[in-house]
């Protein structure tokens, strides 16, 4: 009632939450030994269900739960519902975490974006389809660069991303892996634009993705190639870390997607940058501008 002193919730009865007003009853005839019970488990069910499971009162029986709900505990009456959009890949969840965001992630700014498998940073759902379409502005091309992918890797190939120019799977490829990588990635795509899919098909699930893409004006493509295609941008881990900080990935897109820019930029990157880093593009960006 909001009044002082609270009382202790009565056999047969039991609250699992502070400042309720009543208690939960056990249900059908079911007791509790003692007064002042926070939680189910304390009824005298005939079978205490394991985490994953609900006590059923009408059957008095242990129920799974189904996909889209989740229970932590043993011995509980409910299962919890998973928030917002999210789902489980399976009945009997038994964490918070298996509740899974199933939408494909994606952001896009005036000339860079990223591409995220669901649920990402979290592990992806299982059994899902994400496809993206990149498709420039007259005369610009896209870079692809990819940190790293962290699949479930396997003879049966079940988790996959392709990039190619068409849904047609007789069109021009640009990447295509159904493994892990763990080192750093970029290249220029084959074709002007782009068709992204990623699947998941088995049983297990890792973390996933998050590529992100620039587009530049393909008066750049030379220059833009020397860069990529230099091994020393990916053969140490001050250069690999690069493609691991948010901050400093984007300070690279936006580089690549204005060239020019860079030498006003250099100054304060100096900062940022390692400088083995900075020694590496700068030569390539003045030779390409005084040719």
């Amino acid at each position: 009632s909001g009044q002082k002193p609270c009382q202790a919730c009565g056999p047969g009865s039991f609250q699992p939450f502070f400042g309720r007003k009543s208690c939960v009853p056990c249900g059908s005839g079911l007791r509790s030994d003692t007064a002042g019970s926070s939680s189910f488990a304390d009824c005298k069910a005939r079978e205490t269900c394991e985490a994953g499971h609900f006590y059923n009162t009408s059957t008095h029986a242990c129920s799974v739960c189904e996909r889209g709900s989740y229970q932590p505990d043993r011995g509980q009456d409910i299962c919890l519902p998973c928030p917002g959009e999210t789902m489980t890949d399976f009945s009997g969840a038994t964490s918070p975490d298996d509740c899974k965001d199933r939408r494909c992630g994606r952001f896009m700014g005036d000339h860079y974006g990223v591409l995220e498998s669901p649920n990402y940073p979290g592990l992806y759902p299982v059994d899902v389809t994400c496809v993206w379409r990149i498709r420039p502005q007259k005369k610009r091309r896209i870079l692809v660069i990819i940190p790293r992918i962290d699949f479930v890797d396997g003879e049966t190939c079940d988790d996959r991303i392709v990039m190619r120019k068409s849904k047609s799977a007789n069109s021009q490829s640009s990447f295509e892996t159904c493994t892990s990588r763990d080192r750093p990635i970029a290249f220029t795509a084959l074709s002007k634009k782009l068709w992204i899919e990623f699947t998941s098909n088995g049983n297990r699930t890792a973390r996933g993705f998050s590529i992100p893409f620039v587009t530049y004006n393909e008066d750049y493509q030379s220059l833009i190639e020397d860069i990529v295609q230099d091994r020393r941008l990916y053969s140490t881990k001050q250069h690999q870390m690069i493609f691991q900080d948010r901050q400093l990935l984007t300070a690279l897109l936006e580089v690549i997607a204005t060239p020019y820019n860079y030498l006003k930029y250099v100054n304060v990157s100096h900062t940022m940058f390692p400088p083995s880093f900075i020694k590496l593009l700068t030569p390539k960006v003045r030779r390409f501008f005084e040719m």
